[in-house]
């Protein structure tokens, strides 16, 4: 007001909230989104049916999926579907534990803000904690070997182990390791995994326990002629970027033919060009093709007669892979191509599989690409598994990368708990309490497990504090007995990364939410603050 006149600085329609009502407002969406997905945590979590506009359903407690599939509107409620994603994409597990953090912290630095703690000295605090966190990780954290398969097994176990697949999770972790081990690269001391060489096929139909991996590649194609064999022992892949067809030209022409027998002519040198492709692949000693781009109907009628099995029209990345895993070179012209550039497998074969046929290039010697074939009994089964092996692949890879895990349980989150308390004695200040309430939030992870599999969270957290302190460092709960055991010996353990992500996506995502103080909705977007009678999450679609 200048003169008793209004100053209008934002368009009509406009919404803006400043102060402690933005931030509660902020912190309740954020909130309402960790409260979502928290009775999907642990073994004993419960799944999510989602239901999206056109009526498709997805069946998961995989936290990153329920809030992807969430028509999430309010600002603040999409920055901790962030943090999932962030979550996944890095780790690719733990992303329901880093959401459930980052609400704790906001619910604890509420009743800070309450007693008029400046959300700077929040915000401070809680980045002392994250580091100090990080390095009681380290601290408690144990070295694994590429070779230690059983310590690897038991990491991909416990990721399974909290998904519909954990009644298979022994066959399911045997076959994420062997994925991982086949595809690891290893530099210097240190190995790298790149997920591109991992193939997942999901096909409904059989059972779980019918899943397998493959020391190969599977072509989700047929062979191009009915006339061509089924199977081909001691394969010669050809892979090709090139077509066996006639080329056409690139600008418009037309053949003016007077002579009848012309015709006869110029049909029998079309012929001849494409039997000379054909030639040129039996002579290079391949008895199996796979092109990228497509293939005559009659080079398809030589190659039948040639005994050569041959699929068109196979994805650029499936070829990369049979690269990868049968040693072939990719060819782009077929004049160049010689028998140095072949590569090698037990068997190729056409495979069908409920209504489809697909190619099947198995036995490769020290495959660079691997293919993880996943079965189930519906379609919602089948992707379900296929989001559970994801994570224990993801999981086993991290462990190869870092050399290193934590127990799990809600040990290594009381244990941080514990040190966290110390530590912020020797801090002082009002940060003290900013650590304090970082403290209390990582044992809302062992306070989510214990509700979830229906235990008593107070005695539990009482009895895993007793532990610690008296310097068990690998206590934790064990959902299914309900005590608090040695959660090394019970085999519940995850690699470092998963907690340190975690710690670090949920410490970001709510110093960001606890820094703002205004928001400033203009008129005719979506996604402002939330009606002041409910705080939770605005296109709420699940």
């Amino acid at each position: 007001m200048i003169g008793g006149q209004p100053i209008f600085i934002l368009k009509e329609g406009s919404k803006r909230e400043t102060g402690k009502d933005a931030m509660k407002n902020n912190i309740d969406a954020a909130k309402s989104i960790a409260s979502a997905v928290r009775s999907s945590l642990g073994p004993r979590g419960m799944d999510k049916m989602l239901v999206d506009s056109l009526g498709d359903i997805v069946i998961t407690n995989d936290g990153v999926t329920i809030l992807k599939e969430m028509d999430v509107e309010h600002p603040a409620a999409k920055m901790m579907v962030e943090v999932s994603k962030t979550q996944d994409s890095f780790v690719g597990d733990g992303t329901t534990t880093a959401v459930i953090v980052a609400g704790a912290l906001l619910q604890e630095a509420e009743s800070l803000i309450n007693q008029n703690v400046h959300p700077t000295v929040i915000s401070s605090g809680y980045r002392m904690a994250a580091d100090q966190a990080k390095k009681i990780l380290d601290d408690i954290s144990k070295p694994v070997k590429f070779t230690d398969k059983e310590l690897l097994r038991k990491m991909a176990g416990t990721s399974l182990s909290s998904k519909s697949a954990s009644s298979s999770k022994d066959l399911l972790s045997d076959i994420s390791v062997d994925a991982i081990k086949a595809v690891a690269e290893k530099r210097d001391n240190n190995y790298n995994v790149d997920f591109d060489n991992v193939q997942v096929v999901k096909k409904q139909g059989g059972d779980i326990d019918n899943t397998q991996l493959i020391y190969g590649i599977i072509v989700d194609k047929e062979k191009v002629h009915p006339g061509m064999p089924n199977f081909v022992k001691n394969a010669k892949i050809a892979l090709l970027d090139a077509a066996l067809e006639i080329k056409k030209p690139e600008f418009d022409t037309n053949i003016r033919i007077d002579d009848p027998s012309m015709i006869q002519k110029f049909l029998s040198q079309e012929e001849g060009l494409l039997k000379d492709m054909v030639q040129k692949v039996k002579k290079s000693g391949a008895n199996v093709l796979i092109t990228q781009k497509g293939i005559d109907d009659l080079a398809q009628h030589y190659l039948s007669k040639d005994g050569i099995y041959a699929v068109r029209r196979v994805k650029k990345s499936d070829v990369e892979k049979l690269s990868k895993a049968t040693g072939a070179a990719i060819v782009s012209s077929i004049e160049e191509l010689s028998d140095q550039d072949l590569g090698a497998a037990e068997m190729v074969e056409q495979v069908k599989i409920g209504d489809d046929y697909l190619t099947f290039v198995t036995g490769c010697k020290n495959p660079k690409a691997v293919s993880i074939l996943v079965r189930g009994g519906t379609e919602h089964v089948v992707d379900e598994i296929e989001r559970s092996i994801t994570d224990s692949l993801h999981v086993v890879a991290a462990a190869v990368e870092d050399g290193a895990y934590v127990a799990g349980g809600g040990s290594a989150a009381s244990e941080i708990a514990l040190k966290l308390r110390e530590y912020a004695s020797k801090v002082g200040g009002r940060q003290q309490l900013a650590i304090e309430k970082f403290a209390n939030a990582m044992e809302e992870i062992p306070r989510a497990l214990s509700e979830n599999a229906g235990l008593d969270a107070i005695d539990i957290l009482i009895k895993i504090r007793n532990e610690h302190a008296k310097g068990n460092k690998t206590a934790g709960i064990n959902v299914f007995t309900g005590d608090v055991e040695d959660m090394e010996k019970v085999g519940v353990i995850e690699p470092i990364r998963v907690g340190k992500q975690a710690i670090e996506a949920a410490t970001d995502a709510a110093v960001m939410i606890l820094r703002i103080d205004d928001v400033i909705a203009t008129k005719g977007s979506k996604g402002g603050a939330p009606p002041s009678g409910g705080p939770g999450p605005g296109g709420d679609s699940d």
